[in-house]
């Protein structure tokens, strides 16, 4: 049976591991189609990379008639360099079947923008900027204005470098069909151990490619082209290397849940400190912990107190510690539940019980970057 293993299966498994990697190395931005085809088939969807878009179910069409609702009441937001405001309230385009076929990400943005959200946060990682650009365009044709709506993208480490920052931000504007882009991030402090970039290229390190890229971002702000300029995923020590360069830093977008180790506090206080804004994404836990979180029973009992689910106790916990959020959904119904989150507030001694579960959490994930270069 062993020598059957190693003679017949071992081979075709490394056959058809070369086909994927050959497939993938085909594209301009492996990793990106990685995450399309992967994320859809996990949750028993057939990926629109494989089959096309526009097959897959999930977000209902839009109406016709249906025209912009009022925005949420007692909706907040998060004060951005420059005079610009950013609602504390957003979707996050990424990490979901829904995210990944061109038709569902249309109608979602227009469901969303026509409910009276307004915070749109995607990434050129999504590889859904033109559908989003198609679902702004038309929300604004049927009366949303586009001074309202806050539009965020992201960078890739694998595009760091000034020339190709240059080039790609202004790639992901015409995607998005946008005169500006309200808020440029850099994914992530660098990039994967197989993955390589321009300045890498050029025997630049993990440092000199960030600050290359946030020249680059810096002098896309002066132009006008992008509004501001911040980052995502960086610990305390890659903020400081941007120190003193260029444009204020605006935004740190992290995962930020109750369960966060110490260390993450500190790059949450120096953010504080520097007049950073925060984004907190997978406030419930990130994709691995919603479960636990959902059956936590300190939250269950939090939430029957306030008959709110526990999703969106999470979410208004983050938004009291100052935060911006961004769920993810294609359903107009969690939509306009998410969209609600401002409609109740949570007591001081509620708050510090969610703020002291990660001494008591085990097995809860979180991405480390401190150890990146």
């Amino acid at each position: 049976m062993f020598k059957f293993f190693l003679a017949r299966i071992v081979p075709l498994l490394v056959l058809a591991m070369a086909i994927i990697l050959g497939w993938l190395a085909s594209y301009e931005s492996p990793l990106a189609v990685f995450f399309a085809t992967f994320i859809p088939l996990s949750k028993g969807h057939l990926p629109p990379t494989l089959f096309g878009h526009g097959k897959m179910k999930g977000t209902p069409p839009v109406p016709d008639e249906m025209i912009p609702q009022s925005r949420p009441e007692n909706e907040k937001f998060l004060h951005l360099p420059g005079g610009y405001s950013m609602p504390q309230i957003g979707i996050g385009m990424c990490c979901r079947p829904t995210a990944y076929d061109d038709e569902l990400v249309y109608r979602t943005i227009l469901w969303y923008l026509l409910l009276g959200g307004r915070h749109i946060d995607g990434a050129h990682l999504y590889m859904n900027h033109v559908a989003i650009g198609r679902g702004i365009a038309e929300a604004i044709r049927r009366g949303v204005k586009r001074e309202e709506i806050f539009v965020t993208t992201k960078i890739f480490p694998s595009h760091f470098g000034y020339e190709s920052t240059m080039k790609n931000v202004e790639v992901y504007a015409k995607e998005l069909g946008l005169d500006y882009i309200d808020l440029v991030l850099m994914h992530a402090p660098t990039t994967f151990p197989f993955m390589t970039s321009p300045c890498k290229k050029e025997g630049k390190d993990a440092t000199q490619c960030r600050r290359e890229t946030w020249k680059a971002l810096s002098e896309l702000r002066a132009s006008g082209l992008i509004r501001n300029a911040g980052v995502s995923n960086f610990a305390m020590k890659h903020l400081k290397d941007l120190e003193g360069i260029g444009a204020p830093i605006a935004n740190n977008q992290i995962q930020f849940t109750p369960f966060e180790p110490e260390h993450v506090m500190e790059t949450v206080a120096y953010c504080a400190e520097h007049n950073i804004t925060m984004t907190a994404y997978s406030p419930l836990g990130g994709i691995m912990d919603q479960d636990k979180a959902m059956a936590d029973e300190v939250l269950n009992q939090i939430a029957a107190k306030y008959d709110k689910r526990v999703s969106h106790v999470m979410l208004r916990w983050a938004t009291q510690r100052g935060f911006a959020v961004i769920p993810g959904t294609g359903n107009p119904d969690h939509m306009r539940e998410n969209l609600s989150i401002f409609g109740f507030e949570l007591s001081d001694d509620d708050m510090q019980t969610i703020n002291e579960l990660k001494y008591r959490a085990k097995g809860f994930v979180h991405i480390d970057v401190r150890n990146s270069e």
